[in-house]
């Protein structure tokens, strides 16, 4: 599992600096602020869950926890626009939280 786990947090973390790069090059950057600054909390937060997990940090919960609620808001933010690059982070972040999600509930089993 942690294979796959490791696999959608770099593809989110990915997919959210594209979203980030893509919004500042949008004609109204100033309605994409909100965005923007989302993108790069998922991406940063995305990347150090993912060095918890591969490094079975005795934090790696709590980063789970923390990076499912960072994705799933971003991924609400992304959806709010119709911008190609937000859609596709959006489906990445859904994806990200759900297997935080996944991993969550199989720890606390």
């Amino acid at each position: 599992m942690n294979t796959e786990l490791l696999k959608r947090l770099s593809e989110c973390s990915i997919a959210c600096d594209n979203c980030a790069d893509a919004c500042l090059g949008e004609e109204n950057v100033k309605a994409m602020i909100r965005c923007i600054r989302t993108d790069r909390d998922c991406a940063a937060i995305c990347s150090l869950t993912a060095a918890y997990v591969s490094g079975n940090s005795e934090y790696t919960e709590a980063a789970l926890q923390l990076c499912k609620d960072v994705c799933n808001d971003c991924a609400k933010e992304c959806a709010k626009h119709d911008h190609d690059h937000c859609k596709i982070c959006a489906n990445a972040c859904k994806a990200c939280a759900e297997i935080c999600e996944e991993y969550l509930n199989a720890v606390a089993a």
